[in-house]
């Protein structure tokens, strides 16, 4: 299933430029771009003349010329100039997608346009707050996009799938944290605490941590696909909210965007809490967490190819999996809202 009256990551905004961007979302080609004007759009990638990608296209003063016969269509999809003719076909037009701006990212509406409210767009001020230097990156992954958040809020795999980046090789760790999970009108709040463990390899890899260190781990989720996520850490023992210098401080953004049902977007970024002077640090803390996703990606996509080929019947919950659940129960939810017919 595929939720369709709701907003996904269509690009990062740097991503988009006067070069027309092809991007697949919801099953449907799209084709991105900005103007002249530097608003950025987002069309049907199909001209209404004979079909030929507008992404291979050039964007003009009017809009965006299909080069394939010169055909021009603006920003709202409607034809506008036709080479050597000047009548134009009540027909020739292309559809458009709502598309909105917002922190440093462009989100799509690929349902109903009536039904596109921008009030349910995530609110994410850390892109561009010099207290968190960032990067944004995406990954492509072969599996159903409800699988990252999946993924994600079962924090359990940690230990298993990613023992020499962010998780550490301690299952136990992970298996008794001290947790909290409760609904929220968006999705979840999903929150755990570590004591007395030993700092994974990523966390080393940034601070010098003396011993032990308390970890904390904080998820939002907001159905459909988005998970805020907030982790760190401190000397074992230290108040977390005064801790100075050795301490550890992550914020990522993670976002799934479907683009078929069996294949998405991972759009993520990574900002850096710690040294944030130093250029370094971001980079570092970056790579670990590349490295990690690379991990996730291959159990995911392998999950997705069992599933398909034995089905989900066979399959059980444990203990472990009551934010997944949660989060399931919150898209289903968010769908009755904002799909009623379907």
């Amino acid at each position: 299933m595929i939720v369709k009256n709701a907003w996904y990551l269509a690009a990062w905004s740097s991503e988009v430029s006067s070069k027309p961007l092809a991007r697949r979302i919801c099953n449907e080609p799209v084709v991105l771009f900005r103007g002249l004007d530097g608003k950025a759009s987002a069309l049907i990638d199909s001209c209404a003349h004979r079909g030929a990608p507008l992404s291979l296209g050039t964007v003009v003063a009017d809009g965006i010329r299909c080069n394939y016969h010169g055909v021009v269509f603006n920003c709202q999809g409607s034809c506008v100039q036709i080479p050597n003719q000047s009548l134009i076909p009540a027909q020739a037009r292309v559809k458009a997608f709502p598309l909105i701006e917002k922190d440093q990212m462009l989100w799509i509406w690929i349902g109903d346009a009536a039904a596109a409210d921008a009030s349910l767009i995530v609110d994410y001020p850390f892109h561009g707050d010099p207290r968190w230097p960032c990067r944004q990156t995406l990954a492509p992954v072969a599996a159903h996009y409800l699988l990252i958040a999946d993924n994600l809020l079962d924090a359990t795999h940690l230990a298993y799938v990613h023992g020499n980046t962010v998780g550490g090789a301690n299952p136990a760790v992970h298996m008794n944290a001290e947790s909290s999970l409760q609904p929220t009108p968006q999705g979840l709040r999903y929150e755990r605490l570590m004591r007395d463990a030993p700092p994974p390899p990523a966390y080393s890899a940034c601070v010098s941590f003396p011993g032990h260190i308390d970890r904390w781990q904080e998820f939002d989720f907001i159905a459909p696909a988005t998970v805020l996520q907030y982790s760190g850490g401190i000397p074992a023992g230290a108040d977390r909210h005064t801790a100075q210098a050795p301490r550890f401080d992550m914020r990522i953004f993670h976002s799934a965007t479907p683009a078929t049902d069996n294949s998405c977007y991972y759009f993520y970024s990574v900002a850096n809490g710690h040294h944030t002077d130093d250029p370094q640090a971001t980079q570092i803390i970056c790579e670990q967490v590349d490295a990690a996703i690379v991990e996730d990606k291959l159990f995911i996509e392998a999950q997705q190819q069992r599933v398909e080929e034995l089905g989900e019947e066979r399959l059980f919950a444990t203990a472990a999996d009551a934010a997944r659940l949660m989060a399931r129960r919150a898209v289903a939810k968010y769908n009755r809202a904002h799909s009623p017919g379907e």
